[in-house]
């Protein structure tokens, strides 16, 4: 559904042309300092406004509605809304086109067509916003642990400035791959099969809108190489590796080392340049170029939200093995 975690839980809330979008977390220990000063440094990276992102200019300003008194958490539920002020509908109104690549025919099918299609509705990169907020807390939690995400390819080139500017002259859309890594991670975290952290990681990271693939370590390229090559040699007692082809998780357990994956962000579905759409009430297709405002490479702004999936995640391991007390002084 709409939630996820099990001590440091969230639970996400509203539409992109709704009044709101928010997130809920529950669980997150009493004493922590938090101000709306603390979310804007996060929230600037996820917004738009370099080329190849979308003329949508919301301000993103957290509204603090709960869970907190004098500047602390009190160990209740914390509830963060954001306002949609600056929504434009009537490129949706032509909801007889469901926009292939989009979830609005699988959406529509679900729901039995009352869902929200403006601008994707629930389904949309507008939604990501709140899980950032969500980041911002759980980073203040297991601090001094560090996480880092960077783009570094935007429609297959590591020339994204370029590889962006060519999908805008072509009103089409690139992917990218975002490169994560934590750092000071404690060993022990996650269990093995069903709750391993590589599980626990990749079901947040897939809650992203555009998230197609995702590796660790090695990933892929580690099919390829032989048992002696793969194999991280452990130069200490403390379990520090020579190499890091395992990403810093073993049998589903973090071992140590830094952990790191990356994701597969695909082409934003939604692109100016024509294309054929299926009339729902004739069955016929057409050549269309809806409007709209979207960005041509969402990915430019991914790299905060992977930070913040994993943050949550981690917290939420970190108190469940008790190495976040749950009273902060």
């Amino acid at each position: 559904m709409n939630s996820f975690g099990r001590l440091f839980r969230i639970e996400i809330l509203g539409e992109s042309h709704g009044v709101c979008v928010g997130i809920l977390i529950d669980g997150c220990p009493a004493g922590v300092p938090v101000s709306e000063a603390d979310f804007a440094f996060d929230l600037d990276r996820r917004k738009a406004g370099r080329p190849g992102t979308t003329a949508r200019r919301e301000d993103d300003v957290p509204r603090l509605m709960s869970g907190l008194f004098k500047g602390r958490t009190t160990g209740a539920p914390i509830l963060v809304l954001f306002e949609n002020r600056d929504a434009d509908s009537k490129p949706y109104e032509q909801a007889r086109y469901p926009r292939p690549g989009q979830a609005d025919l699988a959406a529509s099918a679900k729901f039995g067509g009352f869902n929200d299609y403006r601008g994707g509705g629930t389904f949309s990169g507008r939604l990501t916003a709140p899980l950032v907020a969500a980041g911002v807390v759980a980073k203040r939690l297991i601090h001094p642990v560090s996480v880092a995400a960077a783009l570094v390819a935007a429609g297959g080139s590591t020339d994204i400035e370029g590889a962006v500017a060519a999908a805008v002259r072509e009103g089409d859309s690139v992917g990218g791959v975002i490169e994560c890594r934590v750092d000071g991670l404690p060993a022990g975290l996650g269990e093995p099969f069903f709750d391993s952290a590589e599980s626990l990681l990749s079901h947040l990271v897939f809650s992203i809108p555009g998230i197609k693939g995702i590796e660790f370590g090695a990933g892929f390229a580690g099919s390829r190489m032989r048992g002696s090559e793969y194999n991280d040699i452990i130069e200490r007692p403390t379990g520090e590796t020579a190499t890091n082809n395992a990403g810093g998780i073993n049998g589903g357990i973090t071992n140590g080392n830094s952990l790191s994956f990356r994701v597969a962000v695909r082409p934003t579905a939604s692109i100016s340049k024509p294309q054929a759409y299926i009339d729902v009430e004739t069955g016929q297709l057409r050549e269309l170029s809806l409007s709209g405002r979207h960005d041509a490479c969402f990915a430019l702004r991914v790299p905060v939200i992977v930070e913040a999936a994993t943050a949550v995640v981690i917290a939420d391991l970190m108190l469940l093995e008790q190495r976040i007390s749950r009273i902060q002084r």
